[in-house]
């Protein structure tokens, strides 16, 4: 027998893993392998090889932006009952442009094809998470959901791996395998997932207990884009601003959209500045986002006993000091500067596990407008950084070099660490 946190005993039988998964969250696997393994490297590998580092920058902010179609996607699926339609078709368009991709040949081209299929990414993610909180009770939504982002994190982790080793080939062909992947994740879920039969009453836009665990640059956590903004929302936003919590998404816009600056340009920036191979920048991706989601439970803990705003404080310590060592090694050419800079680049995507579980435990108790509220202004915000950190990243790299880059993330993170100390958020 196990005991719960209620103090009531239940079946162990109750807590295996079989009971929370379903057949469809192999589909949601193969999209982690493409969207948030393959994508991150390859995209802008081949953008910067054929059209330099602004343009690969402006393309990776187009793939962030697809993530505010999120409403769009969760308002068909509520309306008309589309949940399979949705997924699959959100898929199917990711695919068709992962496939074109390799043959377009300017930015024009580039940068249609990424928004296409960021938005069809953007389809899939949102709706699938409605297929867990419409068709289970809310009892079970956070373990549900916490497994279908370890589906998606293993995929992520297995897709940078084979991203190692086809950024060793024509990068056309590791775009055709990602669009391959992601096809077969739509035929997987047209035959596995099933539209949940319409609720009784409207389904409200939960609060996970526990936080977005894939690691977040540029790209958006699906998991984010689940929590998406309502016109509602928006006509809260005059409390927002005259509160302690504007503060904080000021901080949160400075500290993520600086780290996507060097997010975006990953791969590009480890070959440029620190002679990193794609493979091996690939391989320390993989390494360092296998060994960030060990951290959720530890961070959560010392959120509680600490307090959320000392966590986020040490989290943005820790990527401060690592974007100035990669800016450091940058400058001097030191010798050993390809390991010391995947060393670095670790500590920045360690420091996301702390950041994510400080960072969503803050919007909860400063939001004015409620939790639910709080979490689409605060996902909004991530999803902006995001979008404004890639392309002003690619700007920079093609204005002043790759190490300015760096320079930038540091001077994000360290201005949003600094506001952090004089507006004194709370401590616990």
């Amino acid at each position: 027998m196990i005991t719960s946190s209620s103090g009531t005993e239940t079946p162990a039988a109750a807590h295996r893993w079989q009971q929370w998964v379903e057949p469809w969250y192999l589909a949601y696997a193969l999209l982690g392998v493409a969207a948030a393994g393959l994508v991150p490297i390859l995209l802008p590998l081949a953008v910067s090889r054929a059209g330099g580092a602004s343009n690969a920058g402006l393309v990776v902010a187009a793939f962030s932006l697809g993530g505010l179609a999120a409403p769009v996607w969760g308002g068909l699926a509520d309306r008309y009952r589309l949940h399979r339609w949705l997924l699959t078709g959100g898929l199917l368009v990711a695919s068709a442009g992962l496939a074109a991709f390799p043959f377009a040949t300017s930015l024009a081209a580039w940068m249609g094809l990424a928004l296409a299929q960021s938005i069809g990414v953007a389809g899939a993610a949102t709706v699938a998470n409605l297929f867990v909180v419409e068709a289970h009770p809310q009892a079970e939504w956070d373990e549900r959901i916490g497994w279908l982002q370890t589906f998606y994190g293993g995929g992520q982790v297995a897709g940078l791996l084979l991203a190692g080793v086809l950024s060793s080939l024509d990068l056309r062909i590791g775009l055709l395998v990602a669009a391959g992947l992601t096809a077969g994740a739509a035929l997987s879920a047209w035959l596995t997932a099933h539209t949940p039969p319409r609720p009784a009453t409207a389904t409200p836009r939960p609060v996970l207990l526990h936080p977005a665990r894939p690691g977040e640059w540029a790209l958006v956590s699906p998991q984010r884009l689940f929590h998406h903004l309502t016109l509602d929302t928006l006509r809260q936003l005059g409390p927002v601003m005259r509160s302690p919590f504007a503060v904080f998404l000021a901080i949160w816009l400075l500290t993520f959209g600086g780290a996507a600056t060097v997010f975006a340009l990953y791969p590009v920036l480890m070959q440029q500045a620190y002679g990193v191979a794609p493979g091996l920048s690939s391989a320390g991706f993989a390494v360092a986002a296998g060994l960030g989601l060990a951290l959720y439970t530890p961070a959560g803990r010392w959120s509680e006993r600490l307090g959320p705003a000392r966590v986020l404080r040490v989290a943005l310590a820790v990527r401060l000091a690592a974007f100035l060592g990669l800016l450091g090694l940058g400058l001097t050419h030191a010798s050993s500067a390809a390991w010391l800079a995947l060393l670095a680049f670790l500590f920045v995507v360690l420091a996301w596990s702390l950041l994510s579980v400080g960072g969503t435990a803050l919007t909860a108790r400063l939001s004015p407008v409620g939790q639910g509220e709080g979490m689409g202004i605060f996902n909004a915000v991530t999803a902006l950084a995001g979008v404004v950190g890639a392309a002003l990243g690619g700007w920079v790299a093609g204005q002043w070099g790759y190490n300015a880059v760096s320079g930038l993330a540091a001077g994000g993170v360290g201005l949003g660490l600094l506001l952090i100390f004089l507006f004194r958020l709370p401590p616990r």
